[in-house]
């Protein structure tokens, strides 16, 4: 059970109410409010984007906790505002992120742009370019909190994103609703290239048309070559995600891909550093899967020294995956994690807001980029 915030410190510590609403979720008055929230399939999802204090973060509303979540999100004024409050005290005046204008559009071939490519945050582009994977057909293999088979079944998707059907999409969306950078994730294939094929593909194509920086992001590929095509083919950064970083959480959380050993990993990120520069390798980093701070903030530190940013993220549990009921981290927990962590990137002058593309960069679903910002 969560402890309440202290309501006499959250009017300046609106970084401390992210974490708590990050944890366990907001219920809105409105549920219409915004920009679409997202139920299942890849990438943040079952949340929805909210604007506080200039930060837009992804905050989750459709998951079992944000149901009984004491903190409510009352329907938006004619500004557009809205008061979030809990037991009748106001923590804070927050906005949503209004639809984008692509979404209204369709392309040469029919299709709905929002089923090619979403919003994130305020002003990100994100596509899944492939949305199945070796590891989601098999319950002994899939990663125990993924969904990126649910939006597909659902027919919010479409299972391959064509380059062409990527160009015009993000051509749009620079040009309507001033979108500055783009996220392309992808399932992984095979257990080759894991994927780097196919955002080569993807990345030469929307670069053909619209000069958007890009970060991609798959498993460590097999060959370190694919590291010089990925940039060549017009990727800016580049995210290959550990999840967990210890071997029995990794085995347990997502048997499948903990066949690609940690060492690889490592390895892997060595060499994309090299290619993409100190800052623009990240990994994504789930908090509350099982790893204890102490292992996260061990690894992190391996992962600076080396240039990679560790993004470090509340894990947040997905309706109808195996681990819907699995609770997500405390504020407390994610503050004895990002405020090191923080400390640690600044020593080392890596900062998220000099990542060319990415989730880092973004920075939606975290509150890493808030204890950044702190001053000294």
């Amino acid at each position: 059970m969560n402890a309440p915030l202290d309501l006499a410190l959250q009017p300046a510590t609106n970084s401390h109410l992210i974490a708590e609403l990050q944890s366990v979720g907001l219920r809105l008055a409105d549920p219409g409010a915004g920009a679409p929230s997202r139920r299942g399939g890849a990438g943040p999802t079952d949340h929805k984007a909210v604007t506080i204090d200039g930060h837009t973060v992804m905050i989750p509303v459709h998951t079992a906790g944000s149901w009984s979540s004491p903190y409510v999100a009352e329907a938006p004024q004619a500004d557009g505002t809205s008061r979030i409050v809990r037991d009748g005290v106001e923590l804070a005046v927050v906005s949503f992120p209004r639809q984008p204008r692509f979404y209204k559009l369709e392309t040469a071939d029919g299709i709905p742009y929002s089923k090619i490519a979403t919003l994130h945050g305020a002003d990100v582009l994100a596509t899944t370019v492939l949305q199945t994977c070796i590891r989601y057909e098999s319950r002994r293999k899939m990663c125990q909190f993924c969904a990126i088979g649910q939006s597909l079944a659902a027919g919010r998707t479409i299972a391959r994103k064509t380059p062409q059907q990527l160009a015009e999409v993000a051509r749009a969306a620079v040009e309507l609703d001033g979108v500055r950078h783009m996220v392309m994730t992808t399932g992984t294939p095979n257990a080759t290239d894991r994927g780097a094929q196919i955002l080569c593909e993807s990345a030469a194509g929307v670069k053909a048309a619209v000069d958007l920086p890009i970060q991609g992001q798959c498993e460590p590929p097999d060959d370190d070559a694919w590291f010089v095509r990925m940039r060549d083919a017009g990727i800016d950064a580049l995210g290959m995600h550990l999840e967990a970083v210890t071997p029995e959480v990794r085995a347990r959380i997502m048997p499948g891909k903990a066949s690609v050993p940690l060492e690889r990993y490592f390895d892997a990120f060595e060499a994309a550093v090299a290619v993409f520069g100190r800052g623009q390798v990240s990994t994504y980093i789930l908090a509350g899967l099982g790893d204890t701070p102490q292992a996260i903030l061990d690894t992190s530190a391996r992962l600076v020294e080396m240039g990679v940013y560790p993004f470090v993220v509340p894990f947040v549990p997905v309706t109808g995956t195996p681990l819907e009921d699995h609770p997500a981290p405390d504020a407390a927990f994610m503050r004895g994690v990002l405020e090191p962590l923080a400390g640690m990137l600044e020593a080392d002058g890596m900062r998220s807001g000099e990542i060319k593309a990415g989730c880092g960069r973004c920075g939606a679903c975290s509150t890493l980029s808030t204890y950044e910002k702190r001053p000294a």
